[in-house]
């Protein structure tokens, strides 16, 4: 995420204080937005990095059954786990999870949140995020009775949290609204920030195409509607601060879609929210 980006966002004053990873290419953006290459799954890479010390923590690596079946230590499974290189994380549509991630927990964003939570990337405090999740869009009819939000221009940036306080569990709010649906002009250049406010479950943002939410996972049959337009998941928050991350992709054809949580069980309880993208506004 260019720093650009962040404080047309972020604004001025609040940007000052967001900790780590203005330099990094997007906030754990290997579980994100699908556009990280197979080729900077390296060292050099500080989320790769980061998962290879993690995973170094459990078993040194092994696996200890299920999918993929091979060393988690490497490219494969860091591929397998974030979804870099433009694939779906394997345990989104359908992979099992090594045995020691598995315990008790039948949510996946439990063990993915926890992970995650204290990957390098950028992040913003609680209050900030209050305030984002507050915040209304530039250029965008905020219709609350309706549960929409329309925006008449073609160069779009809104702020989305993920499953914040104060609201339902597994929900997203923009500009103070629960699950609003979007209305987009099509064309326009959309720009997303999401913030994982959840304590302790991992979540994440997709605009997808296909309309089974009723699905445990909804990556089996849907797929990103957009080049770009996945950021898979964020760890849980820590006292560093929240996880951010950016998704920027452009609404080219008009159409129906969705946006939702893509990690498994999250849509299904209600994690989503209608995206139209219409050619007459």
């Amino acid at each position: 995420m260019g720093r650009t980006t962040v404080s047309t966002l972020i604004r001025p004053a609040m940007a000052a204080v967001v900790v780590a990873g203005l330099t990094a290419t997007t906030a754990l953006a290997a579980c994100g937005t699908g556009t990280t290459s197979r080729n900077q799954a390296r060292t050099s890479n500080p989320q790769y990095k980061y998962y290879r010390s993690m995973m170094a923590h459990y078993h040194g690596g092994s696996m200890m059954g299920g999918s993929p079946g091979r060393s988690m230590m490497g490219n494969g499974g860091y591929r397998w786990m974030t979804g870099a290189g433009g694939g779906v994380p394997g345990w989104m549509h359908g992979g099992k999870r090594p045995g020691y991630m598995m315990g008790t927990n039948a949510d996946p964003g439990k063990i993915m949140g926890r992970f995650w939570a204290n990957a390098p990337g950028m992040r913003v405090s609680p209050d900030q995020a209050a305030r984002l999740g507050r915040q209304a869009p530039v250029a965008a009819d905020v219709n609350r009775s309706a549960n929409t939000i329309a925006f008449r221009t073609t160069s779009i940036r809104v702020a989305v949290l993920a499953s914040p306080a104060g609201g339902p569990d597994e929900s997203f709010r923009i500009a103070g609204l629960v699950n609003p649906k979007l209305v987009i002009p099509a064309g326009a250049r959309v720009s997303i920030e999401v913030v994982n406010a959840d304590p302790d479950t991992a979540h994440g943002l997709v605009i997808t195409v296909g309309d089974d939410v009723r699905s445990w996972m909804p990556m089996m049959t849907a797929r990103p509607a957009f080049a770009g337009s996945a950021l898979w998941f964020l760890g849980n928050p820590t006292g560093a601060g929240m996880h951010v991350g950016n998704l920027t992709f452009t609404a080219a054809t008009p159409g129906m879609y969705r946006y939702l949580c893509a990690v498994p069980g999250h849509a299904r309880k209600g994690m989503t929210g209608m995206f139209l993208v219409t050619a007459n506004r």
